[in-house]
């Protein structure tokens, strides 16, 4: 059996944006040699996630729009408070609950050592607390 991590970087440019990663997890999967297997996509990060949609720009847009609407910057957050944990302000309640709505991770099999994903399927990585430069894991098994 082949088990490949790969820790990888993306920039986020905006506060709220949906950055297409299918192209370096298919490059992961294609470089692990697994022809026959799973891979896995998960974010390192509480405030972002990983998202499964069609890709399409105004997509992209209603998602966050959407999201934005369910969890507004601005509301009364039990979070926006002093974090004696880490000596901080709690200010992006909002982030970490649009990664709990989101997720944070996505599978997908890999057959004949390529990714298999509805044709219209893209994967993303889901900024809700950017600009930041955000870690994310591709970990593909299989043989």
């Amino acid at each position: 059996m082949i088990v490949r991590t790969v820790r990888l970087v993306v920039q986020s440019r905006k506060e709220q944006e949906l950055i297409d990663i299918t192209p370096a997890v298919e490059q992961v999967i294609a470089e692990s040699g697994v022809q026959e297997g799973l891979v896995s996509v998960f974010t390192m990060h509480t405030s972002s996630g990983i998202i499964v949609t069609e890709g399409l720009p105004c997509l992209e847009e209603d998602i966050i729009a959407h999201l934005s609407k369910l969890c507004p910057s601005e509301g009364d957050y039990l979070h926006r408070r002093y974090l004696s944990i880490d000596g901080r302000v709690g200010f992006n309640a909002d982030a970490h609950l649009k990664s709990v709505l989101g997720g944070i991770s996505a599978s997908f099999p890999v057959v004949s050592g390529r990714l298999l994903k509805g044709s219209r399927q893209r994967i993303y990585f889901a900024e809700y607390d950017g600009p930041l430069s955000r870690e994310y894991v591709v970990q593909v098994m299989g043989k």
